[in-house]
């Protein structure tokens, strides 16, 4: 199997030297000889402005730059709901945050060391994100007294102190970068549009950002329009120039490579690794892919990315809604298919009654959920981790499903392939959550040997497998493997394996449509123990720490890089700190309840109000405390910190 070049990648060789050349054909090198510059082990880097400034593309350039340097990287990316807001108002204002270290990096950062502000809104919304005696690049020529009146500024914020403390460069961005493309074949209301590349080139000088990716980039990306291309390459060299030649900048910064490991990386966002997964596990079980699916943010990319790839066998279906999308897939899957469909927690709810048929059914199919906040339509572009409760129970009657969730963005690919994995050996549908904020961050991500990944392929049923009681040779759906108690899965077609199968409850063996109530409680019986031997198939949790900690930091999905710094972060200030995460919630590992049970004090910090709590203080019974946040943002590191010193304090205090 060979996965498709990916975007923007790099080969990262012990001692590589990175050519890096700026504007007007000189060196980065000579330009940084020309001023002093100062080493810096991270920054945390936001980019705001209205949601037509390119914020994002702007952001996800600086991010792609600085994985090329080699730099380790996460990021936050924030959209406004509303599809084009007022221009200029609050409600409009996209942002778009970077963490870059030579160290590594688990979370987009706490708070923000500089902000590139495009207009007033930006500031105002934004001001708040920014660290005492940050660094704030405003563009100044759009903070005019309609603008300061939208976002409800009654005072120029640069003239009333608001800014005092912060160290401030005023860039008149548009008018410079009008001025750069005023001798191309440009329109002025065209070249304004360019002024997120004036940022970035201002930002990349800033920060010593190697230059030739991001003008491949745009020569690739704007290709078709020579125009624009000018007009966007223009004024990047702009504001790489400006920030050359200011006075108001006494010197740049620069951020050194991470330390890796040979090899090629991309740098990669959830719902891309998610679908580069999915092709993978298609690959990996000699089966093709089948995407039913019903655009839902965030969770559409996947549908997006996943309809580049026909070389690969896979067949996309955009649905005319969550239903009939869900019951496309299943019907690939009882076809032969290794069936997929994506959506949120609105599409999950919509799903449920199909979910149900699919394990009345017993055929492997992956329902990815992409969570975002709610409920009903909620927040559309902010993250939350609230479904976990409807991904265990959120179906009718008895529906026990396998539930498997991501951590990070990278580690979407390997938990889409377990998802498969899941759902073929034991033919079953299976829930994998990732959530907004894994969907749309990134991180610079290895590509795997794929000769190390597993291999899920499945054999389906051609012969007859029982007898009927004439002693006919017979085709029986429900005899169950004695091991798995999956049930053979028969391509439909295949002479004499006719078989049927629907939502009425079947009888043990043959399938035939039963109402007996010994059988129902049989069945119900078994597709539970199904389920619930899983435990013995995945691996045991992990405990980063002594096992006998003071305090057990317990998490699930995407909360893992926060949790990460904020036990790094106790460990320094000599707090004697354990934790662990969960990428299987049903069945839990084998030796969870042995674990839980190690420690007096658990906090489970989690974006719901305390979904996995209840589920392993019913399982386990133990004193787990819940950390909940539904801001529709991740949690930071500082949150998780503080909540465990108190928690610890008040068991000390308690213990007097």
């Amino acid at each position: 199997m060979g996965l498709q070049r990916p975007r923007d990648r790099v080969c990262i060789r012990p001692l590589d030297v990175l050519d890096n050349f700026g504007p007007k054909g000189r060196s980065l090198t000579d330009i940084a000889d020309r001023l002093d510059s100062e080493s810096l082990d991270h920054v945390v880097i936001r980019f705001a402005g209205d949601s037509g400034d390119g914020m994002q593309l702007t952001g996800d350039r600086f991010t792609s730059a600085s994985a090329m340097f080699g730099n380790d990287l996460a990021t936050l990316p924030e959209f406004p709901a509303e599809i084009r807001a007022p221009q200029g108002t609050l409600a409009g204002v996209s942002a778009f945050q970077v963490h870059i270290s030579e160290n590594p990096v688990h979370t987009p950062g706490d708070i923000a060391d500089v902000l590139v502000a495009m207009n007033p809104a930006a500031l105002k919304s934004q001001l708040t994100r920014v660290r005492t005696a940050g660094t704030i690049i405003l563009n100044t020529d759009a903070f005019d007294e309609r603008n300061l009146e939208k976002c409800g500024y009654e005072v120029d914020p640069r003239t009333d102190g608001t800014l005092d403390g912060f160290t401030v460069h005023e860039v008149a961005m548009t008018t410079m970068t009008v001025g750069a493309t005023e001798d191309l074949d440009v329109k002025k209301r065209d070249a304004e549009r360019s002024k997120n590349f004036f940022a970035l080139g201002l930002v990349s000088w800033m920060y010593t950002r190697p230059v030739k990716p991001t003008l491949d980039w745009i020569k690739e990306k704007f290709g078709k329009n020579e125009a624009v291309v000018a007009a966007n390459t223009a004024a990047f060299h702009a504001g790489h120039a400006y920030g050359e030649t200011a006075e108001i900048f006494g010197h740049r910064y620069q951020v050194s490579a991470s330390p890796k490991e040979s090899g090629t990386y991309t740098n990669i966002t959830g719902n891309v690794a998610t679908a580069w997964g999915m092709i993978a596990a298609g690959q990996l079980a000699k089966l093709p892919v089948f995407l039913g699916s019903y655009p839902i943010t965030p969770a559409s990319d996947i549908l997006h990315e996943l309809a580049k790839h026909k070389n690969f066998g896979v067949r996309t279906f955009q649905a005319e809604d969550e239903i009939a999308g869900c019951g496309a897939a299943l019907g690939a899957a009882f076809g032969g298919h290794l069936a997929f469909t994506t959506t949120s927690g609105p599409g999950v709810a919509l799903k449920g009654e199909t979910i149900g048929l699919a394990m009345s059914m017993e055929l492997p199919m992956v329902i990815i959920d992409v969570q975002r906040g709610g409920p009903s339509t909620g927040l559309p572009t902010k993250t939350e981790a609230s479904d976990l409760m409807m991904a265990m129970y959120g179906r009718h009657g008895e529906s026990p499903m396998p539930v498997v969730a991501a951590s990070t963005p990278a580690n979407c690919f390997d938990m889409a392939i377990e998802a498969v994995r899941l759902a073929l050996k034991y033919r079953t549908p299976v829930m994998y959550l990732t959530d907004g904020y894994l969907a749309n961050g990134a991180e610079p991500w290895k590509l795997p040997d794929v000769s190390t990944l597993p291999d899920i392929s499945v054999s389906f049923t051609t012969e007859k497998n029982g007898v009927d009681d004439d002693g006919n040779a017979v085709f029986h759906p429900y005899a169950r493997d004695p091991e798995t108690l999956a049930r053979p899965w028969a391509i439909p077609g295949a002479p004499g394996l006719e078989h049927r199968l629907g939502g009425l409850e079947k009888a043990n063996i043959t399938g035939n449509v039963e109402y007996d109530p010994a059988n129902h409680a049989l069945m119900t019986d078994l597709r539970q123990a199904k389920i619930d031997g899983i435990k013995n198939d995945i691996p045991e949790i992990e405990v980063d720490g002594t096992g006998s900690g003071d305090i057990l930091l317990l998490g699930w999905g995407s909360t893992l890089g926060s949790i990460t710094a904020a036990t790094n972060q106790l460990r320094k200030q000599g707090k004697n700190v354990d934790r662990a995460h969960l990428h299987h919630i049903h069945p839990f590992p084998a030796n969870l309840g042995d674990v839980l049970n190690s420690y007096d004090k658990i906090l489970v910090p989690e974006m719901n109000k305390g979904q996995l709590v209840k589920l392993v203080r019913a399982e386990f019974l133990v004193d787990a405390r819940p950390l909940s946040k539904v801001s529709g943002l991740p949690f930071t590191a500082e949150e998780i910190a503080s909540s465990a010193i108190e928690l610890l304090e008040a068991n000390a205090e308690g213990a007097k």
